[in-house]
């Protein structure tokens, strides 16, 4: 597997394999996903689980992450790793069955020419993620429905889901993110995201750790000025003036006090009135 490109092939500073540093890494982030599974009910006995494995550090780490956990979990269930080929040049297809052929895990490719369908509909120089993304989800979904899984599990993690809070506030006017579990729209498909509370340097230091063979993406990785690239440089600043503050922002969002925000679907602000209104009606 010589040939297969990884993240970065320098040794994490510090994290040799075996080390101490390296063994507290592992454990950090497979006690992470086991705590954000709990506390979301992500898993149940008997769940069969699709992992949607794009070639990215993220998806590798969940693969890795949900294996050991396989093992150890008092409850049973089982994975099918599932990679998207959408056709796109230069798609280095021989890497993903020779990984996962090495590691022994049951896997499938599911082969979809999106990438004509995209490139032929996205005028250039517009950003394609969100039609690549819509094509890409309908697929899976319609696999996990028509393969008997009844969980979705995406790589995406704590930093992931902060972006897309500041993504939808600045250019939707909404707060919103990706919740760690959702039921998909057409209610046939549970999607779980098992990494929520994992930091992305934890993942990159992971990856070069365990030499995945990391698959660039490109389509949509290649296109300069994305927003969401925007949203991460200020995040990185951010974090380089306040750290721990990306995980504050995270942590915010599961701590939502609705009568302090404005939303008068959440809150029945017209309702309000001083109690004394009440102790002493007006005759």
């Amino acid at each position: 597997m010589s040939d297969i490109p990884v993240l970065d092939t320098r040794p994490p500073e510090g994290l040799a394999p075996g080390s101490v540093a390296a063994n507290k890494l592992t454990k950090r982030l497979r006690r992470l996903a086991g705590k954000a599974i709990v506390d979301y009910g992500m898993i149940r006995d008997g769940d069969r689980i699709m992992v949607c494995l794009s070639g990215g550090k993220d998806s590798y780490a969940l693969l890795d992450v949900l294996s050991y956990l396989q093992e150890v979990a008092p409850v049973r269930f089982t994975l099918r790793a599932v990679n998207l080929d959408q056709k796109q040049p230069g798609f280095p297809e021989h890497i993903l069955p020779a990984y996962l052929r090495g590691l022994g895990v049951d896997y499938e490719i599911v082969e979809r020419d999106t990438y004509s369908i995209v490139t032929d509909k996205v005028p250039e120089g517009r950003t394609m993620c969100g039609l690549c993304s819509r094509l890409r989800r309908g697929i899976l979904y319609r696999y996990a429905r028509e393969n008997g899984f009844n969980r979705i599990a995406l790589g995406h993690h704590r930093d992931d889901i902060v972006e897309t809070l500041f993504l939808n506030m600045f250019h939707g006017s909404r707060m919103a993110a990706m919740p760690p579990k959702l039921k998909s729209d057409d209610g046939d498909n549970v999607v779980i995201r098992p990494l929520a509370y994992c930091a992305e340097r934890d993942l990159e230091k992971y990856a070069r750790l365990k030499q995945f063979p990391i698959i660039p993406c490109n389509l949509c990785g290649s296109q300069a000025n994305l927003q969401r690239q925007n949203i991460k440089a200020m995040l990185v600043a951010w974090e380089v003036d306040d750290p721990g503050r990306t995980q504050r922002i995270f942590r915010s969002m599961t701590r939502i006090a609705p009568s302090q925000m404005a939303d008068p679907a959440l809150f029945d602000f017209a309702s309000l009135e001083p109690e004394r209104d009440a102790m002493h009606p007006t005759c």
